[in-house]
């Protein structure tokens, strides 16, 4: 007599974004089939994505996420910079004001970035995943509801473009569908219930545009110039993205806030506490309208601490916790995340993993938070939470380590740990960080933006003044 051939398994992800993509691909080993339902219709290339207004916006990958996706999709950072990505080695290609003063650029890195724009990062991603025969996409639908109840989750329910509405089982079901993510809800309508919730609000708004640069991107420099939180005002990055352009973003808080005004776009970097990025932008040919965004809630969503979490169904990403954008945290949190479902998922979708699981993803995002909402309290604008007695010891320690980072390798690569994810915060507090901020820097501070001679020439040579 022959034995009954098991039946196939199936993950269904919901949402087709970066986080959507990274979970099928941290899956995808564990059953025979993942299928994507995606709201939108997929771009072919490094076009925009439906649904993704952020995209508009400075998007790096940190050392720590970009690590995590070459652990998932081994290849993807060699083929993000073939099409013209940036891995800048942190601090040693940044010019950065601080509100503590310029950093150096130490000649020695431990970490880096990569510059690019989203929909380049997205596409490189995307063609990754969807490469393997095993996972695919179900566009122009949408999930519903919930199949299965409080103890387990057995598919999902799909409504179609026309309204249709079907079932479809799955083994496994991530949510990776974002700031709009539906869990919550559906949770209580499976009668789960005693979700916590965090939302902390600072006020700010973020505005961008991209230029063309007047000088070649390859090896060019970040550019950073935080706001002082003794004065008002903003702040302003220019990140070098694929294409010989620059990517650029202005964010500030209620009296200080970048509009969508093309005009103003540029006059509002000559309001910033150095004329750096307005210098820069002198030169540079804008392609882009200006994009603004008033969404910059840091809100998250407790699943870890729900004893009651049912089995086959896992959230991850901005569906966990959404920071607020400014910080660059988002793609970086999604992809450990993501890392982490594959090593628990390595031995199949045993009992007990979407627990394990969700409790594993929270990691990563403790850290996160913990960054995110540390600055954000401090804002006078803020709602959710005012800074605490702890809370504003611990602002004075982090500013005393910048401070300290100017003329401190160490110090600097200690914070460059854990501002790219790959440290947790406690690295700040190890016995030679605590001695090396009560010494201060070790070097003469720097009185002006760090551009190398070479880069100063090719300024000139575009016929960039600067101050």
């Amino acid at each position: 007599m022959t034995e009954p051939r098991p039946q196939p398994t199936r993950a269904v992800v919901i949402g087709g974004s970066l986080a959507g993509m990274l979970a099928a691909a941290a899956v995808k080993d564990a059953v025979d089939a993942v299928e994507i339902i995606e709201a939108h219709e997929l771009p072919a290339g490094p076009e925009p994505r439906t649904g993704v207004p952020q995209a508009a916006h400075v998007h790096p990958l940190l050392s720590g996420g970009a690590d995590a996706i070459e652990a998932l999709l081994p290849g993807t950072v060699g083929q993000l910079v073939a099409a013209g990505a940036n891995r800048v080695p942190m601090t040693t290609n940044m010019v950065y004001l601080s509100a503590e003063g310029w950093y150096r650029r130490w000649r020695r890195n431990t970490q880096y970035l990569i510059a690019a724009g989203r929909d380049l990062t997205d596409h490189v991603v995307r063609r990754q995943v969807l490469a393997d025969p095993r996972v695919g996409v179900r566009a122009h639908c949408r999930v519903v509801g919930l199949l299965g109840g409080r103890g387990r989750v057995t598919g999902v329910r799909l409504r179609a473009a026309d309204g249709t509405e079907t079932e479809l089982a799955a083994d496994l079901v991530v949510d990776a569908s974002g700031r709009s993510s539906r869990t919550p809800r559906w949770l209580a309508e499976l009668g789960v219930t005693g979700l916590a919730e965090d939302r902390i609000e600072s006020g700010l708004a973020y505005a961008s545009r991209i230029y063309r640069a007047p000088v070649a991107t390859d090896g060019w420099p970040v550019v950073n110039v935080l706001a002082d939180p003794r004065r008002p005002g903003g702040a302003g990055t220019i990140v070098p993205i694929e294409g010989d352009r620059w990517h650029v973003s202005f964010y500030g808080p209620p009296g200080a806030q970048p509009t969508a005004d093309a005009d103003a776009f540029e006059a509002y970097a000559r309001g910033l506490r150095h004329p750096l990025v307005a210098e820069l932008l002198a030169r540079a040919e804008p392609l882009t309208d200006v994009t603004v965004t008033h969404t910059t809630t840091n809100r998250r969503h407790y699943y870890e601490r729900l004893g009651n979490w049912p089995e086959g169904l896992i959230a991850l990403g901005d569906s966990v916790a959404a920071f607020n954008p400014i910080y660059g945290q988002g793609m970086s949190v999604a992809a450990q995340g993501a890392l982490a479902l594959r090593r628990l998922t390595a031995g199949g979708l045993t009992d007990g993993l979407a627990r394990r699981a969700q409790r594993a993803i929270a990691r990563p995002v403790d850290v996160a938070w913990s960054l995110a909402v540390g600055q954000d309290v401090h804002y006078a604008t803020t709602e959710g939470k005012r800074p605490n007695l702890g809370d504003r010891l611990l602002h004075r320690y982090v500013s005393r380590l910048s401070y300290t980072a100017i003329g401190s390798f160490r110090v600097a690569t200690a914070l460059t740990e854990v501002l790219t994810l790959q440290a947790p915060p406690a690295v700040l507090v190890r016995p030679d960080v605590l001695l090396a901020a009560a010494l201060g820097p070790r070097r003469p501070l720097t009185n002006g933006p760090t551009f190398t001679p070479d880069e100063r020439r090719r300024l000139e040579g575009a016929g960039v003044p600067l101050t």
